[in-house]
């Protein structure tokens, strides 16, 4: 008992070596401003950085009125820091050629700050599908780690784990729903040129051709080498696979008949959308048909008035 009493009334050694103002210092947050070659990179960070008009705009606010929105920073082992969250502010400052920013200091773990680096990420306007690919499946994994059962699964609906359905742990804070954010998960397992396609769907490159996310995450199922042929057979077409042909793709993989071959034959299907369509206004002909004419009878009648046209146009030429 005596021992307990005792081991109660023991500090650590930084109570002893520490007074209490500067304890509280150190725990609270505090602003400084860091020279930008003392902050290093998030490591794979998700988040491109791009030289947009949105980037040259911030330069100009930088150069006006210094930067607004501190960054959040930790400290590096190594020495130096490490940047969080405001990669963009960070390119911005230098860019506007100004040699520190203000940061905030946090002390995190490598986890803690995954999630705030993927948070504070997700509220820019525009996001590329691969970046949310690749944050949500971060900040998943470091949840995970954490503790909480949030499993990767690749069920696009969510997996249940003892009571706790994984994904929806993760969208209770984000702006997608559990859905779609194992869908963008799913993209992770694309191969560079085919993600680089997907991105261009938000980016409209015009020397680039362009997938949805519903096809690409079909396509994600496949095997690299299955995924190389299906970017051969996309040069080869000159056009990318709708998602029922990636739909197909994919059952002819799971039963492993995706050839070349099938590939091919499958891209060479005419899309819906790329049948020529004639349309006219229902006005020009209503008074032909009673209302309330069904418009395949209509099309049915026009097709037979047109063969009879065409008949008697031949017999008049003979």
């Amino acid at each position: 008992m005596a021992k307990n009493s005792a081991a109660s009334l023991l500090t650590s050694v930084d109570e002893l070596f520490t007074t209490q103002e500067e304890r509280d210092e150190a725990k609270s947050e505090r602003i400084v401003k860091l020279p930008l070659d003392e902050i290093s990179d998030f490591p794979n960070h998700p988040f491109k950085v791009r030289m947009d008009d949105c980037m040259m705009e911030m330069v100009e606010s930088v150069k006006a009125h210094g930067v607004l929105v501190p960054a959040i920073v930790r400290p590096n082992p190594d020495g130096g820091y490490e940047m969080i969250a405001g990669h963009r502010r960070k390119l911005a400052s230098n860019l506007a050629g100004q040699m520190e920013m203000d940061c905030i200091v946090r002390n995190l773990t490598d986890d803690e700050a995954i999630i705030i680096m993927v948070d504070s990420n997700l509220q820019r306007d525009q996001i590329l599908p691969s970046e949310k690919a690749f944050a949500y499946k971060m900040k998943l994994d470091a949840m995970k780690r954490q503790g909480q059962r949030t499993d990767l699964t690749s069920d696009p609906l969510g997996q249940k784990l003892k009571g706790v359905v994984s994904v929806e742990q993760l969208a209770a804070d984000a702006p997608d729903s559990k859905t779609q954010i194992q869908r963008f998960i799913r993209l992770t397992y694309l191969i560079p040129e085919l993600l680089e396609m997907v991105d261009n769907s938000v980016l409209k490159d015009k020397e680039i051709k362009q997938i949805a996310l519903r096809p690409a995450v079909e396509l994600s199922y496949l095997s690299e080498n299955e995924q190389r042929l299906v970017l051969d057979t996309i040069d080869l077409e000159d056009c990318t696979p709708s998602h029922a042909q990636a739909i197909q793709m994919r059952a002819a993989s799971e039963r492993g008949e995706l050839t070349e071959e099938t590939i091919l034959s499958l891209m060479q299907q005419e899309k819906p959308n790329q049948k020529e369509q004639f349309r006219m206004p229902r006005e020009k002909i209503n008074r032909f048909f009673a209302p309330g004419t069904p418009a395949q009878k209509i099309e049915d009648t026009i097709i037979k008035a047109l063969e009879l046209y065409r008949k008697r146009q031949r017999e008049q030429q003979r």
